[in-house]
C-alpha cells in the first residue's frame, strides 16, 4: 500500500506538538504529590530539576517520557509513514514539532522546559545508533564535568555532525533531518543561555544538588 493522504503529514506534526506540550516534570511530580519543579532550583520543569528535590525515581520517570513523547510519533512516522508516501520531511516536522511542543507546551501556557530529553528522544526516533550516541555525549560529559546544562550543550551541537559523519555507514542522510537537528541544536543552545553564563561565572550548580 502506498495511498497519497495529504492530511496525514500535518496530523502526524500536530500529534507530535500536542505529545510534546505534555510536561512530565510537572505531571510526574504531581501525581507523586511533589512540590511543582518549576518553583524550585532552577524553575525549569525538567528531569534535572525534578532531582534536585532528591526523588531520584520522579526525576528518572520524568527523563523517561520527556524523551518517550518526540520518539513515539517519530516511530509511527518511520514505521508507517512510508505506506502512505511520506518522506524526510514529515521526520524532520514531527521532530521539530515534538520539540516545539516541549519548549511551549500548549497545555502549560506555553512555559515549558529547555528539551533536553526531548531532544534525545527525536534523535532515537531518527534513528537508534543516533540517539545512542547522542545519549553517551550527554553521560559522558555530565559524568566527567557534573554539569547537566554543559553536556546538554555539547550533546547538541555533536548530534547534527554525528548524522552527516554517518551518512552512508549508518544511515542516509536527508536535508531535512539535517536542518531540523540544526534548528533543535540552536533552539536547545538558546535555552540554555542563562546557563552558559553561569558555567563561565561558575556559579551553574552541579547534578544532584538539592535547591
Amino acid at each position: 500500500m502506498n495511498t497519497q493522504v495529504w492530511w496525514f503529514g500535518p496530523l502526524a506534526v500536530l500529534l507530535a506538538y500536542l505529545a510534546g506540550s505534555l510536561s512530565f516534570a510537572v505531571i510526574v511530580s504531581r501525581l507523586m504529590r511533589l512540590d511543582d519543579p518549576r518553583s524550585y532550583g532552577s524553575g525549569n520543569p525538567g528531569a534535572t530539576n525534578v532531582l534536585r528535590s532528591g526523588n531520584k525515581i520522579a526525576a528518572a520517570l520524568t527523563l523517561l517520557f520527556d524523551g518517550l513523547k518526540a520518539f513515539i510519533p517519530l516511530w509511527c512516522v518511520q514505521q508507517y509513514g512510508a505506506e502512505f508516501g511520506l518522506a524526510g520531511g514529515t521526520i524532520a516536522a514531527v521532530a521539530m514539532a515534538a520539540f516545539l511542543g516541549h519548549l511551549f507546551p500548549v497545555f502549560f501556557k506555553f512555559k515549558g522546559g529547555k528539551g533536553v530529553a526531548t531532544a534525545i528522544g527525536a534523535s532515537f526516533g531518527i534513528h537508534p545508533l543516533l540517539g545512542v550516541a547522542t545519549g553517551l555525549t550527554w553521560l559522558i560529559i555530565a559524568y566527567f564535568f557534573r554539569y547537566s546544562s554543559l553536556a546538554a550543550l555539547v550533546a547538541a551541537v555533536f548530534t547534527p555532525v554525528y548524522y552527516l559523519l554517518c551518512d552512508g555507514v549508518a544511515w542516509r542522510s536527508e536535508l531535512a533531518v539535517t536542518l531540523a537537528l540544526g534548528f533543535i541544536a540552536g533552539l536547545l543552545l538558546w535555552r540554555h543561555k542563562a546557563n552558559v553564563g553561569r558555567l563561565i561565572s561558575g556559579s551553574e550548580p552541579r547534578i544532584g544538588r538539592k535547591s
